[in-house]
């Protein structure tokens, strides 16, 4: 597996492209925007794409998921049914932050516990509230890989101060569900520099050991 990092929108969000190596045939991971700009980036990796793979339903994460899905063909997998509320508001959310956004129904809501594939590649379901009530969160445990979304960043973690976040459900998916999977795991969070489980976890100010422990 090999994975590219795209930033789009004016928020600069992290789209990912990842594929299977082996065959050449990938996802997008949150392309919330910037179309063109994707698709070129898929096209230079030479990759054909299978699928959209959404961690949540905020506008820069999913506002085009829906435009890209419709013009190449594609299925989209995720968030978590619970995040309906969030694409449900799209059309209205996205002028908001200066964006075009489409409403659209995802081909398959995902389950914590569920797989995602494409390739030869297969990648694990975490369901990780918090920021949002359906946000998901994928893993290859084969390349101690994982793509966050907004649950956790670099130094930081996801805000809980939209309509249905919770703080506490944030704090307990990471300590419950993210730090389990090891400290040598490395994430693309939603926005900003990658880092790992174990960095985080000694030193960052919410959720580290540390912070945890007070």
């Amino acid at each position: 597996m090999r994975a590219a990092i795209v930033p789009v929108t004016p928020f600069q969000q992290n789209c990912s492209l990842v594929w299977c190596t082996k065959t050449m045939r990938g996802v997008l991971v949150d392309p919330g925007g910037e179309l063109e700009k994707l698709k070129a980036a898929v096209a230079k990796a030479g990759v054909t794409l299978e699928k959209i793979l959404l961690t949540h339903g905020h506008a820069d994460h999913c506002g085009q998921a829906g435009m890209l899905a419709k013009e190449l063909g594609l299925p989209i997998e995720g968030p978590h049914e619970a995040d309906r509320f969030w694409i449900s508001r799209l059309n209205d959310d996205g002028p908001r932050f200066g964006m075009e956004c489409e409403v659209f129904e995802p081909t398959r809501w995902l389950e914590d516990g569920d797989t995602v594939s494409f390739g030869e590649v297969e990648m694990e379901v975490l369901h990780c509230p918090g920021h949002t009530p359906g946000h998901v969160v994928f893993f290859h445990r084969g390349a101690n890989f994982a793509f966050v979304g907004d649950v956790l960043f670099q130094g930081s973690i996801g805000r809980t101060d939209f309509p249905m976040s919770n703080h506490q459900d944030l704090l307990d998916a990471i300590t419950q569900k993210l730090w389990p999977l090891g400290d040598g795991v490395t994430f693309v969070p939603g926005h900003g520099s990658t880092s790992t489980f174990g960095n985080e976890r000694a030193s960052n100010p919410f959720v580290g050991d540390a912070a945890m422990a007070k």
